[in-house]
């Protein structure tokens, strides 16, 4: 008898599939910091196999090992044998939401999470108290101290990646409607996200002017709100699919060529509706429609003709080390589009980084919930990106770069990063930028 409750579990002929023949291993970036085989994809499966047999239970020790798992994907790039392992964990995760109780500690940091992030107008009110924080002085001293990090590291590492407060982070400056440069050759809906909107303006700023310039007329409902990444990765099923449907009800009627998205972790949610409501008859439909048209903005560019005019960054040869984003590499299978573009920019040479495709440690609110994981793996990515000896890292989502960020200060590494369409929205400009010299 298993002991999966009876909505939705792991099904069995996918768990089948796995053969235990141990290549995700290697890919695996939590097995790799842990090092413990329950700890890695093949475990994660054997464990599902044994609880769906009623051979385990679904407690404590068992749900640990789901809780650190990544989901990465880079196992479901690795496997020679096709195993599903991204449909096993999204219907594990809400098996141990609703089977297993929190401690309270555990409780609390998640409720925190889910009632905060995944909705910008109540993260907006917490932005003053915040700046202040920060203007003060009062964070100096809170991490030359230490004391939040002794206190409570769950807290300590969702401080650790506080970004800088601005004034844009207060408002929403970005019109419903916003024509085309030219000729209109397409009418394209946009994706704000949460995060995005309050701590990287900037970065949407940049998309919609890039796709004005190449025909796009951009359209930006302002009744959206959250993607559903993050609870959709927690097993916040219920969440999730209230969130799902706002957003399509958002975009429905729209008359859109597109759905545009610039945050990795996100683009890969909206492609994933159709799974998310695929038990709801009313948005089954609707959501598979909407995720047809979702692309993420470097996969739009790429396919279509780029038609603005691009000009150098620098005086000299520009060196830039591309990111990939688990969720655009592993979850959406885009890597070659970012960097094609970036090459058509004169006088950018890209350099690869060793484990390119290895996480970086933040997936999603993952670097909160598992701080010390979180950490290693941060510290392997910016010393691989460091080595490069490139002079400004380019990364498309937004969880990755406050991560990227964090472990570059922890170096006193003044090295730029910026999101790949804010270098082609400067070089559409003409505006030159200033980087740190390679080494």
């Amino acid at each position: 008898m298993t002991n999966f409750d009876a909505k939705n579990p792991p099904k069995s002929e996918l768990i089948d599939t796995c053969v235990h023949c141990g290549f995700c291993l290697a890919t695996c970036p939590s097995y790799r910091v842990i090092g413990k085989e329950m700890d890695s994809p093949r475990g994660r499966i054997y464990l599902m196999d044994a609880i769906n047999k009623g051979e385990a239970k679904i407690d404590v020790a068992t749900s640990s090992h789901f809780d650190s798992c990544l989901g990465c994907l880079a196992c479901v790039t690795t496997c020679p044998s096709g195993v599903q392992y991204d449909q096993l964990i999204a219907a594990t995760r809400p098996q141990i939401e609703r089977n297993q109780p929190r401690s309270l500690s555990d409780k609390l940091i998640r409720t925190l999470i889910f009632n905060l992030f995944p909705y910008p107008h109540r993260l907006r009110k917490l932005l003053p108290p915040l700046w202040l924080y920060q203007k003060s002085g009062l964070q100096r001293l809170v991490r030359d101290t230490g004391i939040l990090k002794k206190l409570t590291p769950r807290i300590a590492a969702m401080e650790s990646i506080l970004p800088a407060i601005s004034a844009d982070s207060w408002q929403d400056n970005l019109p419903e409607t916003i024509p085309a440069q030219g000729e209109k050759r397409y009418r394209v809906g946009m994706i704000l996200g949460c995060v995005q909107r309050l701590f990287f303006s900037d970065v949407n700023e940049a998309t919609v002017k890039v796709l004005t310039a190449n025909g796009c007329e951009v359209v930006i409902p302002q009744s959206q709100g959250c993607c559903a990444a993050l609870p959709a990765h927690q097993g916040q099923e219920a969440q999730a699919q209230t969130l799902a449907r706002q957003m399509i009800d958002s975009f429905i009627d729209r008359d859109l060529d597109a759905i545009i998205i610039n945050a990795a972790g996100c683009g890969h949610t909206l492609k994933e509706y159709s799974h998310i409501l695929g038990d709801d008859p009313e948005y089954k439909d609707k959501a598979q429609e909407f995720s047809n048209k979702v692309q993420d903005v470097q996969e739009f560019l790429s396919a279509i003709e780029f038609t603005a005019k691009l000009h150098p960054l620098t005086s000299g040869e520009l060196n830039v080390v591309y990111q990939d984003a688990c969720h655009l590499l592993h979850g959406q299978k885009i890597s070659l589009q970012p960097r094609q573009l970036l090459k058509k920019i004169p006088g950018v040479k890209l350099r690869e980084p060793i484990d390119a495709s290895l996480c970086c440690g933040s997936a999603g609110i993952y670097n909160m919930l598992q701080p010390e994981t979180a950490d290693e793996l941060g510290k392997q990515k910016v010393r691989n990106l460091l080595n490069t000896g490139a002079s400004l890292i380019a990364s498309p989502n937004p969880g990755c770069s406050l991560q990227i960020k964090k472990h570059l200060e922890e170096k006193n590494s003044t090295i730029s990063l910026l999101h790949p369409i804010e270098l082609l929205n400067y070089s559409i400009q003409g505006q030159q930028i200033s980087v740190t010299p390679t080494s």
